[in-house]
């Protein structure tokens, strides 16, 4: 039977009017850094120095189908393509420059200007490739019963370190415990996990393994 996601006072009237006031104060008071880190960019990578790529957001209600929207962040790997002109693997484009950006998530912050449109969150589960749309199970699916975040539940228990399932059923979680006690806990502990670089990569992979769908016993449970 499929549960729907119920959404309670802080929800409804509180968390969208936060995330824009919290969006706008970290524009102006993060503008200094989001120029010094475009200029960086630039400099050693080149242009565009946004990188801004379709997500699936939100289910519209409406239509029941998630709305897509471009997700805004800092570019952190170069177009090295080999001599067929396919992009190298993402080890090999993700430069130290790039790395550096990742681990103190600083190529995240013009997700803030997603946030103030209202395509996103401050705290949700992370907008994946819209590919992945078809190769989710309904209970994953539930993921985008709200707002996709800057960062999640997923984020602070793990981050790129954690299977794709064990990261799902976090952000499920998540969808059915929104709270204000919950969100400012998930806030706190990603300042602690950007200081502390954890999980900013897989065991096997520079960023993170595709995620090609769950067995049939687990998407089926």
């Amino acid at each position: 039977m499929e549960r729907k996601h119920k959404k309670g006072i802080y929800e409804v009237c509180v968390k969208r009017p936060l995330d824009f006031l919290l969006s706008l104060c970290g524009l102006i008071a993060l503008s200094p850094v989001l120029l010094i880190t475009a200029a960086l960019v630039r400099a050693k990578l080149g242009s565009p120095v946004i990188f801004a790529q379709e997500r699936p957001g939100r289910i519209d209600p409406g239509t029941g189908l998630e709305k897509i929207f471009r997700l805004y962040k800092f570019r952190t790997m170069t177009d090295a393509r080999d001599e067929a002109g396919n992009l190298l693997p993402d080890e090999v484009r993700l430069t130290a420059f790039g790395r550096k950006l990742r681990a103190t998530s600083l190529d995240e912050l013009p997700e803030l200007f997603n946030i103030l449109k209202g395509d996103m969150a401050l705290i949700g589960p992370r907008p994946l490739l819209v590919k992945y749309l078809d190769r989710y199970s309904e209970e994953q699916r539930h993921r985008h019963d709200v707002r996709p975040g800057l960062t999640g539940y997923a984020q602070v228990h793990g981050r790129n370190s954690i299977s794709w399932e064990e990261k799902f059923d976090m952000d499920v979680w998540y969808t059915r415990n929104i709270t204000f006690a919950t969100d400012a806990k998930i806030f706190a502990d990603t300042i602690r996990t950007v200081l502390k670089h954890e999980g900013i990569s897989s065991e096997t992979s520079a960023t993170m393994e595709e995620f090609r769908g769950s067995n049939t016993e687990k998407a089926q449970n």
